[in-house]
């Protein structure tokens, strides 16, 4: 195959390359109002979820665009809200940090207990709202007990952030510079992609389309009714979130499953 193929691995990942600097410009201009992060935080993941299942659009920077529009109101809300919980944690950390004694050394400790239980459920709040549609309290509610059912998934995250923030910043303090100009123009982009693959495993305990289990029936003593015995395919849809998880659906000769959840191109799910 010729390396230069349009259709090649080679071009295909420098269009990726070249989209996910696009989102990480977008998410950056789009970020300077500060109140305004939540939703662009949304709209880049939704872009570098398109991208990993390669249905981004041809012009990203309009896609990206509609993300933000179509999250903004949602994806504000909870940003505010986690705003808030940085303040709290600010003013407790201060209100600890002069303490002594036996009990500072508590209330210390409860301080970081509560950092790492903030950063589990952040890590999912806005991959979520950009990936289903569902209600404020909905979305915080499922960021928190996604992380800690997909806990290997949560850990794998967070220890990308980690490490992308130390070496960008701690192993060669003298190259600060070149390391804001490198996260301005992909940083941000390169870490939602990368955190993307693992997010998408976290979402398989949730999303039924991922937990289609087909197998093959046998042809004899199977089924009760006529119409079900000369059935060959079963499935079964499960998920936590789902109310029907335990519903199993039968499928005859010539026929074709309903749809278990799945929305169209471009479209949330909804939660």
């Amino acid at each position: 195959m010729n390396l230069f193929d349009m259709n090649g691995p080679l071009m295909n990942a420098l269009r990726k390359l070249a989209n996910i600097i696009l989102c990480n410009i977008a998410f950056c201009l789009l970020s300077l109002p500060l109140f305004t992060v939540g939703a662009a935080l949304a709209a880049l993941f939704a872009c570098m979820q398109a991208i990993l299942a390669d249905d981004e659009d041809d012009i990203i920077v309009k896609q990206y665009w509609d993300a933000f529009r179509r999250n903004f109101k949602q994806a504000t809300v909870i940003w505010l809200l986690c705003l808030l919980a940085f303040a709290f944690l600010g003013i407790y950390y201060l209100i600890v940090s002069s303490m002594g004694g036996m009990m500072g050394k508590v209330y210390r400790i409860s301080f970081f207990m509560m950092c790492i239980l903030l950063l589990f459920g952040f890590q999912y709040l806005f991959p979520l709202q950009a990936r289903y549609e569902n209600h404020v309290k909905n979305t915080l509610k499922n960021a928190w007990l996604l992380s800690i059912a997909a806990l290997p998934w949560t850990m794998l995250s967070i220890l990308l952030v980690i490490a992308a923030v130390y070496i960008s910043f701690f192993m060669n303090p003298d190259g600060l510079n070149l390391a804001v100009f490198l996260w301005g123009m992909m940083g941000f982009g390169i870490v939602a992609y990368l955190n993307s693959f693992f997010f998408q495993k976290a979402f398989q305990r949730i999303d039924p389309e991922k937990l289609e289990v087909k197998h093959e029936a046998q042809r004899e003593a199977v089924f009760i009714d006529e119409e079900h015995r000369t059935s060959e395919v079963f499935f079964q849809e499960s998920s936590y979130s789902n109310p029907d998880w335990n519903r199993q659906a039968y499928l005859g000769q010539g026929k074709t499953p309903a749809a278990g959840g799945g929305a169209a191109k471009g479209a949330k799910k909804r939660r």
